[in-house]
């Protein structure tokens, strides 16, 4: 048989012997991709974060931006110092800030502090610091003692600062809302460092309850 012919039949075997290895070589086995569906867990997974206000983290093609609540829409008639969106925080909280004179009656006005289910856990009255009788902003200070639920399902809630209103006409009701964080007592913290558990199908278990205990994989 010509030389040439079985150089070429040989090459011709080792190219076929070399893909079969390749087909049914092991893959190596690729982690799951972190599920993503709001702004924390985009930040989690590890992604660019916006320095913007509010902060935007960019997942693949999706967009997340961070919740501060309804800030920006009321920044003509409220503006809050502290705490800030998304703050922790623990009691007894100092509010400050200013409002408009609009916002007032009789120089004060009601702030509630609700957990993650909108209970109220706290209240109190945010006091004018100089003349209210006008139309410009008008500082303001209150400090609010609430207490948290150690059994609550969430460690979030909300700061809400509300108009007064002494009409009681629903038209004339008008508020500011911004998220928070409550601490946790050291035992809760320890409770709630465990990493998260990944099922057999890639999909992550939840926790549930105040112990940060998981769901069981599907």
């Amino acid at each position: 048989m010509n030389k040439k012919i079985i150089f070429v039949i040989l090459i011709i075997v080792v190219v076929i012997i070399i893909g079969v290895e390749i087909a049914i070589w092991p893959q190596p086995i690729k982690a799951p991709e972190k599920q993503v569906s709001n702004f924390k867990e985009c930040v989690a997974a590890g992604n660019p974060v916006m320095e913007s206000y509010p902060r935007q983290c960019r997942h693949g093609d999706q967009n997340f931006t961070e919740n501060i609540g309804n800030e920006l829409e009321k920044t003509t008639l409220i503006r809050l110092d502290t705490p800030r969106p998304n703050q922790v925080v623990e009691s007894p909280l100092s509010v400050t800030g200013e409002a408009r004179g609009m916002w007032y009656f009789e120089d004060s006005f009601p702030i509630v502090v609700v957990d993650w289910d909108g209970r109220i856990i706290g209240q109190g009255i945010a006091a004018a610091k100089s003349d209210w009788m006008t139309e410009d902003f008008v500082p303001f200070e209150a400090t609010i003692t609430f207490e948290t639920d150690k059994n609550a399902y969430s460690n979030k809630g909300a700061l809400i600062l509300r108009k007064d209103n002494p009409s009681g006409l629903p038209e004339n009701d008008d508020a500011l809302e911004i998220p928070v964080v409550f601490t946790k007592s050291a035992d809760s913290n320890k409770a709630c460092t465990q990493e998260a558990k990944l099922c057999p199908d890639g999909s992550y278990v939840g926790r549930t309850g105040p112990n940060c205990e998981f769901t069981p994989c599907p």
